[in-house]
């Protein structure tokens, strides 16, 4: 049976997750996140939660404090914001430590960075034929079921925690005032832990089901790899098209040059180089153009149009390729091999009409493979 063409069972091409990216849909874990910070939370007040009891005392004393001034210009604000200050330091650091911690999480999640076009307007935010399928459908399902997950284990772990302090509380009654407030206060913290571990919990079943919602939601079909692929590497007309336009840039560039070729030599098709030996001005053949890949095509073509011969010597061609430049005599130890070829195509210009190319001989130390290493020499 054929697989529906818009089935999406593809995993995700680069394209896809570039473009995901810059449209917002990432990889994102209410929970996750929401574990994070209050983790960080709790590490703030194991820290620095005394400094904040300080001001907060300060503060207490501060509104609970009269002095003559009080009685003769009564401004009921101003010891408070005296002592506001001292609140200040421990309350922005908090805030920035909070700050520092969602970023984090969505760091974590690979989510980190600006992008504006989650701030755009979106009908489907507003449209309430959306709003009730994400209540009504699987994903407010899910989170319903997240949400009472967790009421039910942070509910259980609260009660737990505070049915086990019950008794030590009841012995702080006997205290002295400061002995119980720190007591109270390091079972508090106590408690905050515990009720984090509870969220990373939460955080650790949620985080896989978002990841393979995720990657479900970046599936594609297999006709959407399909047509990514010819955006990217082009169509086979286009990529055609585009090489005979890239041929034709090349000829016209070589057409002079190889006009005044007697011959060219081919790999057959990865290499190729013309040769000039004009009887009255060289005194040894001249290597008028040479290329390969589609540079040797395109002088293939233009010497097949201006009735150049063109004859396979692979072990010549990259001999002839590798030790001359355009313009440049060839070298002395490949004169005997180029005359014989020379030779064979003057007669056949002349009408001696020989049945077949002569075989040549390239000396070992002009013999080299298509990358250019000499044959024989270790690699």
């Amino acid at each position: 049976m054929s697989e529906s063409a818009g089935e999406k069972t593809e995993a995700p091409t680069p394209k896809r997750k570039r473009k995901a990216v810059e449209d917002g849909q990432l990889l994102k874990s209410k929970d996750f996140g929401t574990a994070l910070v209050i983790l960080a939370g709790c590490a703030w007040m194991a820290f620095f939660g005394p400094s904040l009891i300080a001001a907060c005392k300060a503060v207490m004393i501060a509104s609970f404090s009269f002095d003559l001034r009080d009685v003769e210009d009564f401004e009921p604000w101003r010891p408070l914001a005296s002592a506001g200050w001292k609140l200040a330091p421990a309350l922005i650091s908090l805030f920035v430590w909070a700050m520092i911690a969602t970023i984090a999480s969505q760091a974590a999640l690979g989510s980190f960075g600006w992008n504006s076009k989650s701030f755009a307007p979106k009908g489907s935010r507003i449209n309430p034929g959306a709003g009730l399928k994400r209540m009504f459908g699987p994903t407010g399902l899910i989170e319903l079921g997240k949400s009472l997950l967790k009421v039910v284990l942070l509910g259980a772990i609260g009660a737990w925690m505070l049915w086990s302090m019950t008794q030590r509380a009841m012995g702080l009654v006997s205290a002295d005032l400061n002995g119980a407030v720190g007591a109270m206060g390091s079972q508090f913290v106590t408690l905050l832990f515990v009720m984090a571990s509870g969220l990373v919990l939460i955080a650790g079943v949620d985080l896989p089901i978002q990841i393979l919602r995720h990657l479900q939601q970046l599936r594609m079909s297999k006709q959407e790899v399909k047509d990514e692929h010819k955006e990217t590497e082009g169509s086979p007309e286009l990529k055609g098209m585009l090489r005979q336009r890239q041929r034709e840039i090349l000829k016209g560039g070589f057409r002079k040059t190889v006009a005044t070729a007697q011959v060219v030599l081919t790999n057959p098709t990865h290499f190729a180089v013309a040769l000039r030996y004009d009887q009255g001005r060289d005194k040894v053949p001249v290597v008028v153009a040479k290329g390969r890949g589609a540079t040797a095509l395109a002088i293939r073509e233009l010497a097949a149009e201006l009735d150049v011969p063109v004859l396979e010597y692979p072990s010549l061609a990259r001999a002839v390729y590798y030790t001359s430049r355009e313009n440049q005599e060839v070298r002395d130890d490949l004169y005997l091999a180029i005359a014989t070829v020379l030779a064979f195509v003057f007669g056949v210009n002349a009408g001696a009409g020989a049945a077949a190319a002569p075989s040549v001989r390239v000396p070992e130390t002009a013999l080299f493979d298509e990358n250019g290493r000499k044959i024989g020499q270790p690699a």
